[in-house]
């Protein structure tokens, strides 16, 4: 493999792309439904391409594409249209293209015949199965060839490779067709004024033996497997209604997507996480599905919890160098394919990430706040310990008492903080800082791993252990503040580098900062203003770094870009420290910026002038749908509602500050311990039905874990 040091960002899908996705599988399309040899489209099923060809003719003229709609996540309808003769004059023939994907996809094709003369059609599809591993598609460089035999099988055609001893198998079905060894079709007359069907499907079988995998038709109902798995879904979640009713269809767009990216954990079926994002990272990804976990925690908490139990069993045991495993560290991702295996020192799993291992325990100390049973918090409690203990003894290397990376081989990533580009960390004068390195926001997530262990601590009566992780977290905040700070210039440096001098580039990170209360309060103003300069907001969020910096440039992946969910924690943060007016602008732009993209908020958008460029300028690569860009809206709102859960401390906290161009809000079916209830609120004023027996609304702010710990450390001699 080539590497994890290789961007980070993939390859141009190329224009008009049509992405469906489905748990652990996608499809990536044309606007017609072709999916055509030499672009990174495809079929993908756990990380292996089944289907690289999927080129639909009719009487030899492509279908040229009038309309594409994405109706689910996982389902689309192509509306094309078969060329007149020379191409150019009208044609009576329409094609319509339904397509979902599971486990493969399966299609429906109809014919529209709008002429008074029967019409002869010859329909033919062209295949192709290259079993390629994801990361060779992502990158183009797809070089393995595996030994292929073909079998026909009446109306069905089945792909079988082999590539050392590893046999994948994909069975293609034209129903009531005919099927080649190249291509599937069909000889037919379309009556005047009438039309044709026909149902087609792909599918990979179990271990390459030629059983396909199920993936059954819509029963009698009509509703799928995946229907199914999104009612279900859908009947656990809130239901949002909202006077904006532009901002309440982003919201169902969050809904849609967060559901469809979830998968399960395989060694536990009944356990679901949730996957980074589509295309590419339709996996487990211990930072991306920790922060998405934490910010749709309103939506469904069972989320977080599935996705923490899941990285706990996956949990560092031992050092390896090649996969950059060690003893309590969480990992980056999982991969299941073959040359994954082998880019991961013959692992499935990969540990290159700084980050990831303070985010579980600050994760898990939000989880206890939802109503989850203190025995489901206990079992997980000697994890996040281990985390703890990683974070002394391996991500503090030298002893300085900051969390630092440094990959120990040369096909790791270079920077392993969120902003994982091979140039995300650079100084002022675009010079790129030199690992070990210690990024600002690592230290917030490491202060806030020490206050939620603390917290949990107090609640659980151990005020030793708890006093003691509140030092470690009041002397970490002291230092950061003398070590970060850049007082000639205003802000906090982005990170330390090998030599500890601060890199003293104007970037978005130290926002992450104010979530966790790490900034004193004095410095807090400076940031601020720094943050929300015509150098850093560019009207539709903060930018990742300054527009003065050397290395910005506003079409790149981390130096210029703006990401949702990096704006949704700023916007938290800024809350926390009373900049309501700051944090409705920054909420306000990204919902404004979700309209012009369906709804939908992409990984990431350039960060040129929103009065240069009246909508967002599209990152050519983005992935959508992405989790934590999925569940950003979600957090944009329960943010400015001021809203949070604390059952161990009696109910919840709601003190809103909503924009007026919001409107009112009424959301119902929202999860509560064992409970569910319904929230009105509108501005500054909330009503809350519903609320369980015990347990209080408290309208205000409510108090965070470190003002928890300050509680009840004034509470100690009592107990």
């Amino acid at each position: 493999m080539a590497g994890w040091n290789t961007d980070t960002a993939a390859g141009p899908l190329g224009s008009g792309t049509v992405t469906l996705v489905e748990g652990s599988s996608f499809c990536i399309s044309t606007a017609n439904g072709d999916i055509r040899p030499g672009l990174p489209h495809g079929v993908f099923h756990l990380d292996t391409r089944i289907l690289s060809r999927w080129e639909m003719t009719i009487n030899d003229q492509p279908l040229e594409p009038l309309a594409a709609e994405t109706q689910e996540p996982y389902r689309a309808l192509f509306a094309c249209r078969v060329p007149g003769p020379g191409g150019n004059s009208d044609s009576p023939l329409l094609v319509e293209r339904r397509r979902e994907v599971g486990a493969g996809i399966l299609e429906k094709v109809t014919v529209h015949n709008y002429s008074a003369k029967p019409t002869e059609c010859r329909i033919t599809l062209s295949v192709e199965a290259d079993f390629a591993d994801l990361f060779e598609v992502k990158e183009a460089r797809v070089t393995r060839e595996w030994k292929e035999t073909r079998r026909i099988d009446g109306d069905s055609l089945e792909i079988r490779g082999q590539w050392e001893g590893v046999r994948k198998s994909v069975v293609i079905r034209a129903e009531g067709g005919g099927a080649g060894a190249k291509a599937l079709g069909y000889r037919i007359t379309v009556p005047p004024f009438g039309e044709w069907n026909a149902r087609l499907s792909v599918v990979p079988t179990v271990d390459g033996t030629g059983t396909a995998l199920p993936f059954g038709h819509p029963d009698r109902d009509g509703l799928s497997p995946s229907d199914r798995r999104r009612q279900e879904w859908v009947a656990r979640i809130p239901v949002l209604q909202m006077g904006n009713r532009s901002i309440q269809r982003t919201l169902r767009r969050s809904y849609e997507d967060l559901g469809a990216l979830r998968i399960q954990d395989p060694n536990h079926p009944d356990r679901v996480v949730v996957a980074a994002g589509a295309p590419w990272f339709m996996t487990l990804f211990g930072r991306d599905s920790l922060w998405a976990s934490e910010m749709a925690l309103p939506v469904d908490p069972s989320l977080a919890l599935g996705t923490l139990r899941t990285l706990a069993e996956r949990q560092g045991t031992e050092v390896n160098e090649d996969t950059e495993e060690e003893p309590g560290k969480i990992l980056h991702e999982v991969r299941l394919d073959v040359t994954s295996g082998q880019a991961l020192g013959g692992r499935s799993a990969y540990y290159g990430s700084v980050d990831a291992t303070p985010l579980f325990v600050v994760v898990l100390g939000s989880v206890s706040r939802w109503g989850f049973s203190r025995e489901t918090i206990k079992a997980l409690l000697p994890n996040a310990d281990r985390a703890l203990d990683w974070i002394r003894h391996y991500g503090d290397r030298d002893g300085d008492g900051f969390v630092e990376y440094g990959r120990p081989n040369q096909h790791g990533l270079i920077n392993q903080g969120w902003k994982d580009s091979w140039d995300g960390i650079n100084f002022a004068d675009g010079t790129l800082a030199e690992v070990p390195i210690a990024l600002a926001e690592v230290q917030a997530y490491v202060h806030g791993a020490y206050v939620a262990r603390a917290w949990m601590a107090y609640d659980d009566g151990d005020t030793a252990l708890a006093a003691d992780l509140q030092e470690r977290a009041d002397r970490l905040k002291q230092r950061f503040n003398e070590e970060f700070w850049l007082p000639d210039r205003g802000y906090f440096a982005v990170a330390l580098d090998r030599d500890k001098r601060p890199v003293d580039a104007c970037a978005s990170n130290m926002g992450h900062c104010l979530w966790f209360g790490l900034l004193d309060e004095d410095k807090v103003p400076s940031v601020v203003e720094h943050l929300m300069s015509k150098e850093m907001f560019s009207g539709w969020g903060v930018r990742t770094l300054a527009s003065n910096m050397a290395s910005y440039n506003p079409a790149s992946y981390h130096n210029g870009s703006v990401w949702p969910h990096d704006n949704a924690l700023i916007m938290s943060g800024l809350l926390r420290y009373g900049y309501v007016e700051e944090a409705q602008r920054i909420g306000t732009a990204l919902l404004e910026a979700a309209e012009y993209s369906g709804g939908r908020l992409p990984e990431l958008f350039c960060g040129f002038d929103r009065d240069r460029f009246m909508e967002p300028v599209p990152y050519p690569t983005a992935c959508s749908p992405q989790a934590w860009a999925a569940t950003t809206p979600i957090h944009v709102i329960t943010s400015l509602m001021r809203y949070d859960t604390h059952i161990s401390q009696g109910g919840i906290w709601l003190d809103p500050v909503l924009p007026e161009s919001f409107g009112d809000l009424h959301i119902s079916n929202a999860p509560m311990g064992d409970a569910r209830i319904t929230i009105d609120a509108s501005g500054m004023q909330a009503t809350v039905q519903g609320i369980p027996e015990g347990l209080t609304v408290h309208h205000g702010q409510r108090p965070w874990m470190s003002e928890l710990v300050e509680r009840a450390r004034l509470r100690e001699p009592d107990r």
